[in-house]
């Protein structure tokens, strides 16, 4: 796919990024072979291809799941402004 320099500046306009005039054909140069390279992702045969969750199909280490920090909620909630029934008060912000 190949993107025209006016394509591009419309791209830049919407974005809001600030471009120079010299920097257009540069852009939409690399912009073509992005997109060049997508359209030939694309293509790729991946029906036989399982999905996986990681790109070397490694297994997730897990921790193990213990304690690791004392309850400190009670020294907290004591130099809070406001709190009530375990819970931080704060102003209301929106009517």
């Amino acid at each position: 796919m190949s993107l025209s320099i006016e394509q591009v500046r419309q791209v830049a306009h919407l974005a809001r990024l600030a471009m120079q005039p010299e920097q257009a054909e540069h852009y939409a140069r690399q912009l073509s072979s992005i997109l060049d390279m997508v359209d030939q992702l694309a293509k790729a045969q991946t029906d036989a291809v399982t999905p996986m969750a990681h790109p070397l199909d490694l297994h997730q280490r897990l921790r193990p799941d213990v304690v690791t920090e004392p309850d400190r909620r009670a020294a907290f909630q004591a130099i809070a402004p406001s709190v009530e029934n375990g819970l931080y008060l704060v102003p209301k912000v929106i009517e």
